[in-house]
């Protein structure tokens, strides 16, 4: 059975490129994924379609009221027999990581609710969210972008999304590693040359090197993802049964 996300917004039409082309367009026409838009603003209680109001206390601009957001994810609801994971997107919720979109794809059905103004009335927060997700500590002018971000990768997880499935286990953060470099044709280019390894047709000797290339690379680049890889490894080791040699190298 397909995953099926709904995406509320005040902007639908943003959403077009992404649903029509690449890697998630191929998964909605191959049933994979049912992607659904709904428009916060049909729920407006006004003929005005208005949405926002001023912060109680005082404050600089417009925040999105309790009525309008309720009722959509409600309706929304509705509309499948399988409860729907409602996210929103904020920059209070938790950072989006690899293991989170990993979760996340394990899911029968999401709801990703897109904020815009000055964010939330709290209450919806309380109300409706089973959680809340950031794209990371800078500000955007809404929820769109980051119901993007979060829908591709979590298809790209689905299976029969991604033609060959363990790229999808190679890739940055899918091991707590930065990924290896990546090579192709030409062999040399402007005096810049291919690993010799990587043309040997040894694969013994290409996975030693790819591995070794990770590592390096996630030390040097990035030092918190080193430190929480080797955190990881040294439990792993501690808790491989006596005589087990199977570990990471955390050096």
């Amino acid at each position: 059975m397909a995953m099926r996300v709904d995406i509320l917004t005040l902007f639908p039409e943003m959403f077009a490129p992404v649903l029509g082309t690449s890697i998630v367009s191929r998964a909605i026409d191959a049933g994979v994924v049912a992607v659904h838009l709904t428009n916060i603003r049909d729920f407006a209680p006004d003929r005005y379609r208005k949405v926002d109001d001023a912060p109680y206390g005082g404050g600089p601009g417009m925040v999105m009221m309790c009525p309008p957001v309720f009722d959509a994810v409600e309706h929304v609801q509705a509309r499948a027999a399988a409860p729907g994971r409602v996210v929103l997107l904020s920059p209070q919720g938790r950072r989006l990581d690899q293991p989170l979109v990993a979760r996340l794809a394990g899911c029968d059905r999401l709801i990703l609710v897109a904020g815009r103004y000055e964010g939330f009335d709290d209450r919806i927060r309380r109300g409706l969210a089973d959680e809340e997700v950031s794209l990371g500590d800078f500000v955007l002018s809404g929820g769109e972008i980051a119901a993007m971000a979060l829908l591709d990768a979590v298809v790209r997880l689905l299976p029969g999304a991604v033609g060959e499935p363990e790229s999808v286990n190679e890739e940055s953060f899918s091991t707590g590693l930065l990924e290896y470099p990546q090579y192709t044709r030409p062999r040399e280019y402007r005096g810049m040359r291919v690993p010799e390894v990587l043309l040997s047709g040894e694969h013994a000797r290409i996975a030693a090197w790819r591995a070794e290339q990770a590592r390096e690379r996630t030390r040097l680049r990035r030092p918190d993802l080193w430190d929480a890889w080797q955190r990881r490894s040294r439990r792993s080791a501690a808790d491989a049964p006596d005589g087990d040699d199977r570990q990471g190298d955390p050096s």
